[in-house]
């Protein structure tokens, strides 16, 4: 670190966190001075984070286990789903930071250190970070903790409840994992289980639940009596012990926030990597690390990163309408998805990487009327803006 702080802080040690060390690490500021706030002891860390692949990357060691198959069963249908070419694959907390400490350890600016951010300031020349009181001045700061910024509530949210089992009866296929199975009782919301297996009698079995704008996650008790029932009727468990559990609400957001302020810039979920439709977000970290890192190197900020297309962004806001008045369109719409398409198509649909062609497809496998209503209402909304803006403003100089 020179006298001036560093060139850059990374606040936050979850997967942003550690996969832009790295991607600054291994594009080419492997000598510039950064430090790393790990507060994992300050803020709940997530155990695991699953995604789909079909390219290798720098921190592919940190996976531990890789699905060429999942199981669906949607809309009365089930069936085991092929991938090619990609892959379902799970990285471990721990392995990921063991990977990436590996990584730093031959990079001798680079530091890790244990606290909370407390602040961050932008200034006319660089920023400061305040760790546990300790003001740390930085050229660039990388926000991954800093709260939501006040624009209103969420989209949508998803609601987990899930169980780590030892099942009696071997009930999982160790090598396909359920990616989705409406098989639970729906109540007023749309619900699905994921079944993650770690052998033929354990698994992480999670029940999730899709909490529509103006909704409100059922009772904690409700979710946990509908798991039970799953583990036990649907995987027919027999006796079995939970070993761990977890909890959480995931806000769901179709357009993202602003992401830069001078010299400081969001990432990770506070940068609007968390894809509105789905939840998955550690394959677009791994995509937005490498964007940043090198727009480091060829110009000397952050910022030049790839434009998201407009069409994306409405795409998932259509998706996250409907799903507003009609929850239940959720099993109709995977199921059409997963059970109509080919993969591979549908999964470079959900990772922004489709064509024209792609969409076309996909949206003539959907149900249309719902799709077309959400459209429209979109467009009468725009329709209203434009008209209503110049009115407001004559009403305002008035």
């Amino acid at each position: 670190m020179s006298a001036a702080g560093y060139d850059a802080v990374i606040a936050g040690g979850g997967a942003s966190g550690l996969s832009l060390a790295a991607a600054l690490a291994v594009h080419g500021w492997r000598d510039r001075a950064v430090l790393l706030v790990d507060d994992a002891d300050a803020r709940p860390a997530a155990v695991c984070w699953a995604y789909w692949s079909a390219r290798s990357g720098p921190l592919d060691a940190a996976v531990s286990r890789r699905f060429r198959r999942i199981r669906v069963h949607a809309d009365g249908r089930g069936a085991v789903v092929p991938l090619d070419p990609y892959e379902y694959r799970v990285v471990r907390h721990a392995d990921l930071r063991r990977v990436v400490t590996g990584v730093l350890d031959r990079c001798p600016g680079f530091a890790v250190a244990s606290g909370r951010v407390r602040e961050i300031r932008d200034g006319p020349h660089a920023a400061e970070v305040v760790v546990d009181g300790r003001v740390v001045p930085a050229r660039w700061v990388f926000d991954s903790v800093s709260p939501w910024p006040a624009t209103g509530p969420p989209d949508a949210r998803l609601a987990f409840t899930g169980w780590e089992v030892d099942c009696a009866n071997s009930v999982f296929d160790p090598a396909v994992p359920t990616l989705f199975d409406f098989r639970v009782p729906q109540a007023d919301a749309a619900r699905f289980v994921y079944v993650l297996p770690d052998g033929p009698h354990r698994a992480l079995v999670e029940l999730t639940e899709f909490v529509p704008r103006h909704g409100r996650p059922s009772a904690p008790a409700d979710r946990v009596a509908a798991l039970a029932r799953y583990v036990s009727t649907v995987l027919n468990a027999g006796d079995y012990e939970i070993r761990r559990t977890e909890s959480a609400v995931l806000p769901l957001r179709a357009r993202r926030p602003s992401r830069r302020t001078g010299h400081v810039l969001a990432i990770g979920a506070r940068g609007g990597l968390v894809k509105g439709s789905t939840g998955y977000a550690y394959e677009r970290i791994q995509r937005d690390s490498t964007a940043i890192a090198r727009s480091l190197v060829r110009h000397g900020h952050p910022f030049d990163l790839p434009r998201r297309a407009r069409r994306h962004g409405l795409l998932d806001a259509v998706l996250l309408d409907v799903l507003d008045r009609d929850p239940l369109q959720l099993e109709r719409a995977f199921a059409r998805l997963f059970l109509d398409n080919p993969a591979d198509r549908v999964l470079r649909f959900l990772d922004e990487d489709s064509t024209s062609g792609d969409e076309a497809r996909l949206i003539a496998s959907m149900p249309k009327a719902p799709y077309v209503r959400a459209v429209a209402a979109r467009a009468h909304a725009a329709t209203l803006r434009r008209v209503e803006g110049p009115v407001g403003w004559v009403r305002k100089v008035r």
